[in-house]
């Protein structure tokens, strides 16, 4: 590829090279210079160049160049074609070479069945010898098995019976174990039973108790928090006997994560937005299940009279 590439680069680079040589000297020099200072400076004649002769020349790089890439189209051309003949060559050759595997192969194969032919055939016979064998010690075999059935038939007969009465040996054993077992169960059962009842009806003692505690602080949290609005509470008398219901989100230190207006009205609905934005922070329990109920809390909110 790099000597495809070499020739035609070179002859063009010397045309271009040629012909910017020959446009720099046709530049007609006999313009006439500007005057210049010193009087006594010489006058320069300059030469003028023919050109026809530039053309010639410029027609001589083109044809140089025309010659050389036709010279090397043909130089391509025969590349390709050695080259497509190569192939064929080698694609004959790749056929000859499979023909004559093929040939070997089926004679190969010929050979083969010829083989199997003669063995199929030894092995006939020998199966029909075999199988003669065979059939006379199948008699044999028979004659012995009979007798052998009859005794193993009387043996096998004594086993099952020993082996019932033992298996209903087994089966009463297993039975009264079973009831054992089940009487034992139902026993600890009850007494699970009965101590289970035990601690419910203790939690649910202890569970009221603690529910009537927890409701308690809640009301008592609720009394704090509706004082703390009231006393950040901006009113006015027109606002007497009304009233605003707000929902309060509260973080566990009391920090107001945010407050909306339910309903109720406008006035004391906005004086109660401000007087919670005021606060910041309400009062909450620290106890959890009390705080679980105050976190997310809707309040009624009365001007004092």
């Amino acid at each position: 590829m790099q000597q495809k590439l070499t020739l035609p680069f070179i002859l063009s680079l010397l045309a271009h090279v040629g012909l910017f040589a020959l446009l720099a000297l046709s530049v007609n020099f006999q313009s006439k210079p500007k005057p210049q200072p010193q009087a006594s400076a010489p006058v320069v004649q300059a030469v003028v160049v023919d050109q026809a002769q530039v053309q010639k020349q410029v027609e001589r790089i083109k044809k140089a160049k025309a010659d050389a890439a036709a010279a090397e189209r043909q130089r391509q051309n025969e590349l390709e074609r050695k080259r497509k003949a190569e192939q064929e060559k080698l694609r004959k050759l790749e056929r000859d070479r499979k023909n004559k595997e093929l040939e070997i192969k089926k004679a190969n194969e010929a050979a083969k069945q010829a083989k199997l032919k003669q063995k199929k055939e030894q092995e006939q016979a020998k199966k029909l010898a075999d199988q003669r064998k065979r059939e006379e010690a199948a008699k044999q075999k028979a004659e012995r098995d009979r007798k052998a059935a009859e005794d193993a038939a009387k043996k096998a007969e004594a086993e099952r019976k020993r082996k019932a009465e033992q298996a209903e040996a087994e089966r009463k054993r297993k039975e009264q174990e079973r009831k054992r077992k089940e009487a034992e169960e139902a026993a600890r059962r009850a007494r699970e039973k009965e101590l289970a009842d035990q601690l419910a009806a203790e939690q649910a003692q202890l569970s009221a108790a603690r529910n009537q505690q927890v409701l308690s602080e809640v009301q008592r949290y609720e009394v704090l928090i509706r004082q703390t609005i009231q006393r950040n509470l901006r009113t006015n008398t027109s606002m007497r006997g009304k009233e605003c219901r707000v929902n309060i989100k509260l973080a566990p230190d009391g920090f107001v994560i945010s407050s909306k207006t339910l309903d109720g009205d406008t006035s004391v609905c906005r004086a109660t937005q401000a007087a919670i934005n005021a606060a910041g922070k309400l009062p909450v329990s620290p106890e959890a299940d009390v705080y679980a109920k105050l976190k997310d809390i809707n309040l009624t909110v009365q001007p004092e009279q």
